[in-house]
């Protein structure tokens, strides 16, 4: 590393993650578990439908694909048990994971970071995100997680972003984030960060790679200094 990209280095001092799309993929998991979902309640999905959940809880999502078809959501209690039938559904699923599933260039990257002296962590809204990095042995590469377990608004919400933030013993001002989702890049800008999006899903950020693995140190230092 450079002098120049040394100095810069002291002054960004965390990168906040998502977890699904960036660092892992699960939509697999997701999409099977809202489809066979959605057929026993005879409400028409998709992979079009699924692109309206990236990022978003599992409650709003369940909300968007009743709205896609038009039809009134049902009584809180049967809302919520549809809810828990789809997560069982996806924890079934992802229990499978190991850490072959971890995305390419997601553990150099964090790796890294550490190196250079830069915490991360990660921002979900998921509240199985501790079951997915047990699973593909990510949890020992981040500095702090913060999930769906811990907030009560989803993105693009920024709460799970300023948990994360605060986690680390940092200020937003320090730390720049990294999604795969419009609504987890609104919510990056809304913690008062700037955002790097992986994919062509991540619209609005101040510069985007086509996945994890193109993302080095030196471009984060260059898009927080920007």
């Amino acid at each position: 590393m450079t002098s120049s990209a040394s100095s810069r280095a002291t002054s960004l001092r965390g990168v906040i993650f998502d977890l699904d799309g960036v660092l892992v993929t699960t939509d697999g998991f997701h999409y099977r578990a809202w489809k066979e979902l959605a057929d026993e309640l005879g409400l028409a999905f998709d992979e079009k439908v699924n692109q309206r959940l990236r990022g978003v809880s599992r409650q709003q999502s369940l909300r968007n694909i009743y709205d896609h078809n038009r039809r009134p959501l049902p009584p809180d209690d049967v809302f919520r048990s549809h809810c828990e039938r789809k997560n069982r559904r996806y924890v079934e699923l992802v229990s499978g994971m190991t850490p072959a599933d971890v995305l390419p260039g997601a553990l150099p990257l964090l790796d890294a970071l550490r190196a250079a002296g830069i915490r991360s962590a990660v921002a979900s809204a998921s509240r199985n995100t501790p079951l997915v990095l047990e699973r593909t042995g990510l949890r020992p590469h981040v500095d702090a997680v913060a999930d769906g377990n811990d907030t009560s608004r989803s993105k693009p919400d920024p709460e799970v972003f300023l948990v994360a933030v605060k986690r680390l013993g940092l200020e937003p001002a320090d730390c720049l984030g990294v999604e795969d989702a419009t609504a987890g890049i609104e919510a990056i800008h809304a913690a008062g960060m700037k955002a790097v999006g992986i994919g062509d899903q991540a619209e609005g950020a101040e510069r985007v790679f086509g996945s994890v693995k193109e993302v080095t140190v030196r471009d984060l230092l260059d898009v927080f200094g920007t």
